[in-house]
């Protein structure tokens, strides 16, 4: 079965097939050709993901500025690292 071209898939799948390509190429069991195409792969869902965050920033923004009485504030991760 083919693999879904990234920009077909939801933010959702592009981060759970992300992890197990990440999670495969630290584990170190892949002949160099296989963890080249992983890697290819991996880049390209990275990429689609991070324009799927940008989107959805350009949404909410959008969105707020529509409400005149809504301030903007930056956003602030507290997640621990």
């Amino acid at each position: 079965m083919a693999a879904k071209k990234p920009e077909n898939m939801t933010f959702e799948e592009t981060l759970k097939e992300l992890d197990t390509i990440v999670n495969g190429l630290e584990n170190g069991d892949l002949p160099l050709d296989a963890a080249l195409k992983q890697f290819e792969r991996g880049i390209a869902l990275a990429r689609q993901g991070q324009k799927t965050l940008s989107d959805a920033e350009q949404r909410v923004e959008i969105l707020l500025a529509q409400d005149d009485n809504a301030a903007l504030e930056p956003f602030e991760d507290t997640r621990d690292e």
